[in-house]
């Protein structure tokens, strides 16, 4: 079965996101129009990034002291994807979009991410846009966001610092005014930063006319000194190359230099940096009183929002790319469960074992005919199209927090809060497991070039790292989402899978299923209250992780007991067969690994917490 099936099963089938366009926004689509974008996306992921796959892991970027070279077939790719208006597709039509819903933009990715997701799509461009649609003033609308959405210009978000890497509350980056009448400027209040910024993703090439950076930085007090925390932390545009109101290039180069490009163990064909931010390479005019007084140091930087609410405002930006990723992860999950899946059709091997054992003299055969192949086979399908299953749902949910009644929104506002987490992680964690299977059914051929397995797995390692680690992640599900608004947040995604066990329960084939999670569901809740039994948060997150993974579990059985009712009982349709077979996959195989995990949260065990460093 096709990517494209199971797309259309998930959004039609399941969550009739066809019935979107009843919305006063989305009143001029059909699913005609959905699937015309579905058309458009299959067709370039095909052309123009699949073929080149291979290429673009070989043959990486390089810095010849001047420029980042990238394969011709990167900028095609990318000449591509802008000109079919994908990277505006959600925004008004005010805007040049097609006020396309988010679940359907989130869906038209997975082509891309499957055919080469190192080539990339816009991802960061777009959330970048994003975020200045929501924070920025109209004139950063008009010379960046506006441009982005065309594909002019391309985004990043400049987070991360050698010393600090995740801990954001120790970035050093300095924001300094730029002269007596820094705020006289039309772009925004105008500072001068200095400091460097690591493990940027594409913050250098020359896919497009500029590079639109948006980078976290700290505006000293009174006294001159940092302020400590992330209370300090102020966000700032800073272009690569100076713009007018308008976004017209001026000809003059901004002072953000490359300092190297990091060698990575996959997304090779994606530029990640180093970056110098006022280093003085390129000294950029000074603002004094309004005139001009030769060059300063420092990369020209526009306040966004106020200061002091930097991190508030790139939350708008990194909560977008944590459903980005988890994407990526289930994209990536899944080109690997067809490769493997197309490898064992094809590959004849041993010989089936009989009552008195294997007869030498029959013939082989294909290696799918084997229990274990199939169950490795099983396994990916249930997590891949599981983690896609959910993401969708979290991208619907978007939709309503945007479209729906101002209670339906402030439900999926909830609903987002405490999915987001396992939304980036699960996929990320299981789907990496997925594509260790894929290389598993392939044997030996596996580990090689030969065949496309090994760079999927070594492509979707980096998805448990970037936008926020599994153990930030699992951190942030435990201490904060699953407590905020008094558990108001967990309490109605309870309800939820509350509703979806009271449906399942009436179906025979389904009731069992049910009954699983209706119990794994309860550990969760005891667990929770358990962990956070004495108040201590040292206590408490001591064992987040393993309580993400209980959770992550319980929430893709969940997923999958719900796309199981969109099956119609009794079907004998083979892509329907095989959707029932994930989900009871999921309950006998899967759930009931989750008593381990909650085990040592329940008991607030401290072994990992409290061994001594020497003991290591």
């Amino acid at each position: 079965m096709s990517l494209r099936q199971t797309l259309d099963f998930l959004l039609y089938d399941w969550l009739h996101a066809d019935r979107l366009n009843e919305r006063t926004r989305f009143a001029e689509h059909s699913r005609e129009t959905f699937d015309a974008v579905f058309d458009t996306c299959e067709r370039i992921a095909r052309e123009r990034y699949a073929p080149f796959n291979r290429l673009v892991d070989t043959e990486e970027p390089r810095f010849d002291g001047e420029r980042v070279i990238l394969p011709r077939a990167t900028h095609e790719a990318h000449e591509a994807y802008v000109a079919s208006g994908l990277l505006g597709a959600a925004q008004d039509y005010e805007e040049g979009g097609m006020q396309l819903p988010f679940t359907v933009e989130a869906a038209a990715g997975t082509f891309f991410a499957t055919a080469s997701v190192s080539i990339g799509s816009g991802m960061l461009t777009k959330g970048n846009a994003n975020l200045l649609m929501v924070h920025g003033t109209e004139a950063q609308k008009a010379a960046f966001a506006r441009h982005e959405f065309s594909g002019r210009f391309s985004g990043t978000m400049a987070l991360s610092e050698p010393q600090a890497g995740s801990s954001l509350s120790d970035v050093a980056t300095r924001a300094t005014p730029d002269g007596a009448d820094f705020e006289s400027d039309a772009l925004g209040p105008r500072y001068r930063l200095r400091g460097n910024k690591m493990w940027i993703s594409a913050g250098e090439h020359e896919l497009s006319e500029n590079i639109i950076h948006l980078v976290l930085a700290k505006i000293p007090g009174p006294d001159g000194k940092l302020v400590p925390g992330t209370r300090g932390i102020s966000l700032f545009i800073v272009p690569k190359k100076l713009v007018d109101a308008e976004g017209q290039l001026t000809g003059e180069r901004n002072d953000v230099a490359l300092a190297g490009l990091n060698h990575k163990l996959g997304w090779r064909g994606t530029t990640n940096t180093l970056l110098n931010f006022g280093e003085g390479k390129y000294p950029v005019r000074a603002q004094q009183g309004g005139g001009l007084d030769g060059r300063g140091a420092g990369a020209i930087g526009y306040l966004v929002g106020r200061p002091g609410e930097g991190l508030r405002c790139m939350f708008h930006m990194m909560n977008e790319a944590r459903i980005g990723i988890g994407m990526a992860a289930a994209s990536l999950g899944l080109a690997g469960y067809y490769a493997s899946l197309d490898y064992a059709k094809n590959r004849p091997q041993g010989r089936p074992v009989g009552p008195a054992g294997k007869d030498a003299a029959r013939p082989q055969v294909r290696i799918i005919e084997h229990a274990d192949i199939k169950r490795m086979l099983l396994a990916q399908k249930a997590y891949c199209e599981g983690a896609l299953a959910l993401l969708l749902y979290c991208a619907q949910l978007v939709d309503e927090q945007h479209t729906g009644t101002p209670e339906a929104a402030d439900e999926a506002r909830l609903l987002l809060e405490v999915l987001t987490p396992i939304a980036k992680s699960w996929p990320s964690e299981v789907c990496l497991e997925s594509n260790s299977l894929a290389i598993q059914i392939h044997g030996g051929y596996g580990y090689t070039r030969d065949f496309p397995v090994e760079q999927y797995w070594r492509d979707q390692r980096l998805n448990m790292i970037h936008e926020g680690t599994h153990g930030i992640q699992a951190a942030d599900l435990l201490g904060r989402k699953v407590l905020m608004e008094d558990g108001r947040g967990l309490a109605l995604l309870m309800q939820r899978i509350d509703a979806t066990i009271a449906r399942a329960a009436q179906r025979e084939d389904l009731a069992e299923h049910a009954q699983a999670l209706a119990a794994a569901l309860q550990q969760v809740v005891a667990a929770t209250r358990s962990a956070w039994a004495s108040g201590d948060a040292r206590e408490a997150l001591a064992n987040a992780v393993p309580y993400m993974q209980a959770f992550g579990h319980v929430v893709i059985a969940w997923t999958w007991l719900d796309v199981a009712l969109a099956v119609p009982q009794g079907a004998k349709e083979p892509a329907q067969v095989g959707r029932l077979a994930c989900a009871r996959y999921f309950q006998r195989y899967e759930l009931p690994k989750i008593g381990a995990w909650l085990g040592v949260v329940a008991s607030r065990d401290p072994t990992c917490a409290e061994v001594p460093e020497e003991s290591f």
